[in-house]
């Protein structure tokens, strides 16, 4: 028999995972009993378990063969893709800030054999080489009080499958599916967030990968996105009328243009780079900046960034986004260390998205935890420290360095991004003020060998077509909120209003009809 929620858990652990469970998860499943076998998957995910593969999964729910945990990944009716769009509103509710971050990014699986939706040979950072892999590109959502958590996925399906139709079908891969590369396959994501009227977030960031890409900086541009993205040092810029390259640009500087700034908190402490911008002319009404970051043990040891804002914004914030690129790289370890986001033994595309998304579900359960309850939408929690950055040091004319720091908070952290990046360098003296740790990611304790019966679901008559009562009360707690935020920010009614017909087309596609 499964364990119960009290059993492998912290005191007020089940309350948040039950909301979370009722309001993600459980609206999207007709059935009671593929609906109950979800609740099992996410609470093996959460325990202790050292492999989170079918077999333990099932062993831990209590059943003696993984069948169960299989037919929820490959066969089961319910669509990851809508658990992903709640998972998505929840996010916007417990983490959303006018200053939050998304970060594009990809991950590696390793894989044997040929079979496995998108595996081939290929480059991934994880292994730091070639080797047989499927590639996962993900976004993240990091607010400025470093609170992060992965809101969305794709798998990256190389160009070679579309060479042979029969791999792909034997693969479970969609008709309609056709070739994306991951710059490609980030901009639907970041499109995705950009349309969804309930998250706030200000800038886009991601690495060279990303940011050499001209068509995803385009399209950011396009929809009035502001972004930092990592560039390559032989990036083509234009200044002056004259062509040149990003390190060129850079080379002049005298010493006085560079500026000791953390770009946020890292494991040992804050992590401190020396700075430089350069202002470029606008393009689509857009302010563009070039921004070099330079190693302190290290001077020969550059980074570059392309920068774009709808706003004069200062130096300050602009090395806080580009600093928080990093918050993506400590959500694939925590979900790989914690929940087993790379656990799994399907083959199917389908099964794929399930189980990389129940994964996603389960660390942002951790991450709401450690977040706290969400905040008053009725409280106004914006201190005007957005509006300091923003003009401060508004815009370099031609090469100029940052010229005063701002009082704002210096934020984010995370490990070094792969190999590319230095470690981080401390200030000779005086050091700065320590800052606070933030809460670590909740450490579940490991489930007992004789566990309690579990606590069934209630049973529920299942409304019109797919949506149960957890789905319905969902609705109307999502329309409360609605009404909520309309009081709370009358600034904000046509977003709002927006939001509230996504609810309205959902209601008229999923509860019965009133007679």
């Amino acid at each position: 028999m499964p364990p119960t929620v009290e059993e492998i858990a912290p005191a007020g652990w089940a309350d948040e995972f039950d909301e979370l469970f009722a309001q993600v998860v459980a609206p999207f499943f007709g059935r009671r009993e593929p609906r109950v076998r979800a609740r099992s998957y996410l609470l093996g995910l959460l325990s202790g378990l050292e492999r989170k593969t079918g077999w333990s999964l099932a062993e831990f729910a209590g059943d003696a063969r993984p069948d169960g945990m299989q037919r929820l990944l490959n066969h089961a009716r319910w669509d990851a893709d809508q658990v992903r769009d709640a998972l998505r509103w929840q996010v916007a509710e417990r983490l959303g800030d006018s200053g939050g971050v998304l970060v594009v990014d990809d991950t590696g699986f390793e894989k044997k054999g040929r079979r496995s939706a998108g595996v081939q040979r290929q480059y991934t950072g994880t292994a730091g080489k070639i080797t047989n892999c499927q590639i996962g590109v993900f976004c993240s959502y990091a607010n400025p009080d470093r609170q992060r958590v992965l809101i969305d996925r794709e798998l990256y399906l190389p160009e070679s499958w579309f060479a042979d139709p029969g791999r792909l079908v034997d693969a479970g891969v969609p008709e309609h599916t056709r070739f994306a590369t991951k710059p490609e396959l980030a901009w639907k994501m970041i499109e995705r967030a950009a349309d969804d009227p309930l998250l706030v977030f200000g800038w886009v960031t991601g690495d060279e990968a990303y940011g050499d890409n001209t068509a995803l900086r385009q399209r950011c541009a396009g929809r009035g996105v502001n972004y930092v993205f990592a560039v390559s040092c032989d990036h083509p810029l234009v200044l002056g009328g004259a062509r040149t390259r990003a390190d060129a640009a850079f080379a002049d500087l005298g010493q006085a243009a560079w500026q000791r700034v953390s770009c946020g908190d890292g494991a040992k402490g804050r992590r401190w780079y020396d700075w430089a911008w350069i202002g470029l002319d606008e393009h689509e009404g857009q302010h563009q900046w070039m921004l070099a970051r330079r190693s302190i043990s290290d001077p020969t040891d550059l980074a570059f960034y392309r920068c774009a804002a709808n706003r004069p914004v200062g130096l300050p914030e602009l090395v806080r986004v580009a600093g928080s690129r990093w918050s993506v790289e400590e959500c694939f370890q925590a979900t790989k260390n914690e929940v087993g986001l790379d656990h799994y033994q399907v083959r199917k595309h389908t099964a794929w998205y399930r189980h990389i998304t129940l994964a996603m579900v389960a660390h942002a359960h951790l991450a709401f935890l450690a977040a706290g309850p969400p905040p008053d939408p009725g409280t106004d929690t914006d201190d005007g420290e957005a509006d300091d950055l923003a003009t401060q040091g508004a815009r370099p004319p031609g090469t100029i360095a940052f010229q005063q720091r701002g009082r704002g908070r210096t934020r984010h952290a995370g490990p070094a991004h792969r190999q590319r990046d230095p470690p981080p360098a401390r200030p000779p003296s005086p050091a700065p003020a320590p800052t606070p740790t933030p809460n670590p990611l909740v450490t579940l304790a490991t489930p007992p060998p004789s566990p309690r019966p579990p606590q069934p679901l209630p049973t529920t008559t299942t409304p019109h077509r797919s949506l149960n009562a957890a789905g319905v009360f969902a609705l109307l707690k999502g329309r409360w909120r609605i009404l909520q935020h309309i009081t709370a920010s009358p600034s904000k009614i046509g977003d709002i209003t927006r939001a509230a017909l996504v609810l309205t087309h959902f209601e008229h596609d999923h509860l019965p009809e009133t007679r």
